[in-house]
């Protein structure tokens, strides 16, 4: 296949496709069914921003980059308190005490490295996120903005920068219309004009933040999702004004969908309240539990003492309750896992050694929100009860934005064959005409249609707890379509 010159990226975080419509975001919609759309893209599990960045820049599920969620527990690094992904700090003690490994696998960034090219990104994430796509930013002698500031990159040089260029970074209000702004003249009178880089990856922080705080179909939402499509507008006439507009790729695409949230279970409480003392990851301090617990609507338990009876005690105990959609335990076993009735970690690709000896989903279904979008689960907290919440198997969670345009577009095409985040990084390689690192579990999206498409659905239960996973693969990779609790 031809080879693209320049290629940006341009990510929308917390972006269900579903809400990419004439109506609410007509430019991203008028682009998308221009181009390849892959309508069925999905992201990974656990469904979180820090998780799924990882898998984008690795091509890999969580299995093999090490990120196994926003917060998970991890010993070898502190026993004190459960790491925070999000967290500068976390992911710099990460980094001392694992000699610059905290992701286990080989990025994007680092291939573009070793072979003289360049990745410029404009970030207005998290510190984690921001760090989760170009780990190796300053070895690699790339280039990393965050609107956040200079503590919040690898590269703090480039922030300086631009506030020489561009005046004060911009304030923090809730929606971040300003923090659309400005990054979005980083990417478009900056990096793509001056930096010129080989590869430029733009990622916008809304709507995801909007989803969250100001619920999914609100009218504050509402205008997000214009403010920051017409944001893509000018994106879009940076790079058709530019000579080469014709050989440059775009690659669109969101790292996770969202749901509304339908209730709170304080789930920390009850496992107390049950004989098994439990110390909330938000806490920072984990003196006198039992069992460490991260939340959303979806979490890890880990078992600090590594006491497997009460790990076991307290799977069937969640299988007992109204509010737990699923439960996986790790297994030798593909499918089910060590405690009967809850599916085995490998069967979502999450049994890396770091990951935890139980995770549960809070139960979630397809019905219908106050706005009429499809998709309500329940929480922990973190967010408002109604406001947006993601990490969990809901498929309007899973479901992600994924479209390859300009170059490597192969005409006007919606198709649902099984695609993915984990797919991006690859695509990224192929179009540039370099190798893919055997670690990568994705394919370029540009032979999608070569590969056998295979769909199996799966059941786990115990007494009156029935939870099942629905899972496309493509050429090997594989793709998380819907899970749920049926019974």
């Amino acid at each position: 296949m031809q080879e693209t010159s320049k290629i940006v990226v341009v990510v929308f975080d917390g972006l269900r496709p579903d809400m990419v419509t004439p109506i609410l975001m007509p430019n991203l919609h008028a682009y998308s069914v221009a181009n390849s759309w892959f309508r069925e893209a999905r992201s990974v599990f656990p469904s979180m921003t820090r998780v799924a960045t990882s898998s984008m820049a690795t091509g890999a599920m969580p299995v093999i980059h090490g990120i196994v969620g926003n917060a998970f527990y991890y010993p070898e690094v502190s026993r004190d308190f459960v790491l925070d992904v999000s967290l500068a700090s976390d992911i710099a003690l990460a980094e001392a005490t694992l000699n610059g490994r905290f992701i286990t696998a080989t990025t994007f960034g680092d291939v573009l490295a070793a072979h003289g090219r360049n990745l410029a990104v404009v970030h207005s994430g998290s510190p984690g996120s921001t760090y989760a796509i170009n780990p190796g930013a300053a070895i690699n002698n790339h280039w990393t903005f965050s609107v956040l500031g200079e503590a919040h990159t690898k590269t703090p040089h480039a922030v300086r920068e631009m506030v020489a260029r561009f005046g004060p970074l911009p304030p923090r209000n809730l929606p971040r219309f300003e923090e659309i702004d400005y990054a979005t003249r980083v990417l478009t009178e900056h990096v793509l004009p001056d930096i010129n880089p080989d590869v430029a990856l733009i990622w916008f922080n809304e709507p995801d933040t909007s989803f969250h705080y100001k619920f999914l179909g609100s009218e504050e939402t509402l205008a997000v999702l214009a403010h920051v499509d017409a944001a893509f507008q000018r994106i879009l006439d940076t790079i058709a004004a530019r000579s080469d507009a014709q050989d440059i790729a775009l690659i669109i695409a969101s790292d996770h969908g969202q749901i509304s949230s339908s209730g709170q279970v304080d789930i920390t409480e009850l496992l107390t309240g049950a004989g098994h003392p439990a110390a909330k990851a938000s806490a920072r301090a984990l003196d006198g539990a039992a069992l460490a617990v991260t939340g959303g609507n979806m979490g890890e338990i880990r078992v600090l003492d590594g006491d497997l009876d009460r790990r076991d005690a307290v799977a069937r105990w969640l299988m007992a309750q109204e509010f737990t959609g699923m439960v996986f335990t790790p297994s030798d076993d593909p499918i089910l896992g060590s405690v009967p009735g809850t599916f085995s970690t490998r069967l979502v690709e999450l049994h890396h050694p770091r990951s935890p000896e139980l995770v549960y989903v809070l139960r979630s279904d397809t019905s219908r929100d106050a706005h009429g979008l499809p998709g309500l689960g329940l929480i922990t907290g973190s967010v408002p009860v109604g406001g947006g919440m993601h990490g969990g198997l809901n498929r309007h969670e899973l479901n992600t934005l994924l479209v390859l345009g300009g170059s490597a577009a192969n005409g006007s095409a919606i198709t649902d064959v099984p695609a993915g985040i984990i797919d991006i990084g690859p695509t990224i390689l192929d179009l540039l005409g370099l190798p893919q690192p055997v670690s990568m579990q994705g394919h370029t999206l540009r032979s999608a249609a070569d590969h056998a498409v295979e769909r199996h659905a799966f059941t786990a239960s115990t007494g009156g707890f029935v939870q099942s996973l629905a899972i496309a693969s493509r050429g090997g990779a594989t793709f998380l379509v819907h899970g749920e609790r049926q019974g």
